[in-house]
C-alpha cells in the first residue's frame, strides 16, 4: 500500500500469536508467559491498582510492574509470574491435555 493510500489507524486482526504477527519466533514458554502476564494485567486493572500498589502486593518495585505490563517479560520466569497471580488473589489451575500432533 502506498503512503498516499495507507491509513495509520488501520487495524489488523491478530492471529492470536503476537510473536508471529510481528515476524518473531517464539517458544511455548514465551507464549505461556504472555498469557500469564495478560492475566496479571487484567487483575491489576480489575482491582484498580496503581503500579506501585501492585508492586507492593507481589513484592517487586514499580519499574518491574511497568515492564511486566508492557510485555517486557525477559527476567520473569513462568514460576515467578504464577506466584504474582497467586499474590494478587487469583487461583491458578494447570490442565495437562493429551499430546498434540506436530
Amino acid at each position: 500500500m502506498s503512503k498516499a493510500t495507507r491509513r495509520d489507524d488501520e487495524v489488523v486482526k491478530s492471529s492470536g500469536n503476537v510473536f508471529a504477527d510481528l515476524g518473531l519466533s517464539s517458544s511455548p514458554e514465551d507464549m505461556l508467559k504472555v498469557e500469564i502476564a495478560r492475566a496479571i494485567a487484567g487483575t491489576i486493572r480489575k482491582k484498580n491498582l496503581t503500579q506501585s500498589a501492585a508492586g507492593k502486593i507481589i513484592g517487586v518495585d514499580q519499574a518491574k510492574v511497568s515492564a511486566l505490563l508492557r510485555g517486557r517479560l525477559t527476567g520473569f520466569s513462568v514460576e515467578r509470574l504464577v506466584f504474582f497471580l497467586l499474590k494478587l488473589g487469583r487461583d491458578v489451575n494447570i490442565v495437562i491435555s493429551r499430546e498434540h500432533a506436530d
